[in-house]
């Protein structure tokens, strides 16, 4: 079991920069290598980090390429020999130490929805997403399912639908995710039953839909069958409550508890979504060594 932490690193600190678009087009192509390669070198800074921490699971930020998909952007950096020199040192950490490298696109990209646009944008995410893990070695993208837009069975077959559709290369990476509104475990179940996406079982949202603990057991049996890689779950604790969508800065020991109750003997990668990010995964780790789980 390898636990993970996404984006960024708050004890380095880690800072990814962006820019607005009007600076792109004053400044051209040349400023967004610019950023670009800054943000690669957060990121090699952080892994070398976790790596110093035995820390072998990580999801790596979206924004790394600023305005990887927009219509004005030019600049061919997935052969720009530059990045090309910092993801290869990303590929070889993960081919010697085991890595784990994810992604998740942000709310914008919905594969449901009624908009074709809508569609056609969150397609060309998949695309950056993809072609950006192609480089490192990289092994999932993490999606949610969308909106409802007042039938959710219709939702549901939409997504199904349209990820169909999508290239090998995407759904080789693509797993969806059971949200805390909208779209619980049965319901990317279901999906799944319609076009194979894996599904990757986030903990505490189903405890917002108020999932008892044997039922989710019984869920993650299915959950884990769709997978024919090492399943990948999310844990966080709710902020005020056990259903606070909003999430605490560290995992509570007794949540983290309960998720090994649900895996049972499913071995999977934990990605822990607290806010205190690294330190929450050091806390987690201190709390299963008093527990006899390392």
């Amino acid at each position: 079991m390898r636990l993970g932490y996404a984006c960024l690193n708050t004890t380095i600190p880690s800072r990814f920069k962006t820019c607005r678009l009007q600076t792109m087009r004053l400044e051209g192509m040349e400023k967004i290598k610019e950023l670009t390669l800054h943000n690669l070198n957060q990121l090699k800074a952080i892994v070398e980090w976790n790596l110093e921490y035995d820390i072998r699971f990580l999801r790596l930020s979206s924004e790394l390429v600023p305005f990887a998909t927009h219509p004005e952007m030019t600049w061919n950096w997935k052969q720009d020999e530059d990045v090309l020199k910092l993801t290869n040192q990303f590929k070889k950490e993960q081919q010697e130490k085991g890595l784990r490298f994810s992604m998740h696109p942000g709310q914008y990209s919905v594969l449901n929805s009624p908009k074709e646009h809508v569609v056609e944008n969150a397609i060309k995410d998949l695309h950056y997403h993809s072609d950006f893990l192609d480089l490192v070695n990289g092994e999932d993208i993490i999606i949610h399912t969308g909106g409802a837009y007042g039938d959710k069975d219709k939702a549901k077959q939409a997504f199904a639908d349209v990820y169909k559709t999508l290239p090998k290369s995407i759904k080789q990476k693509l797993r969806l995710e059971n949200d805390d509104k909208t779209f619980h475990v049965k319901d990317v179940l279901e999906i799944h039953s319609s076009c194979g996406v894996p599904i990757c079982f986030d903990i505490h949202h189903e405890r917002c839909f108020h999932t008892g603990e044997e039922e989710m057991t019984t869920l993650f049996d299915n959950v884990a069958a769709t997978w024919n890689s090492l399943p990948k779950v999310h844990i966080s604790s709710g902020k005020t409550s056990k259903s606070d969508r909003s999430h605490a800065n560290y995992v509570d020991i007794e949540d983290f508890k309960m998720l090994l109750r649900v895996l049972q003997l499913h071995d999977v990668d934990v990605m822990i979504e607290a806010k205190a990010k690294e330190k929450a995964v050091l806390n987690l780790r201190v709390d299963m060594k008093k527990m006899g789980e390392i």
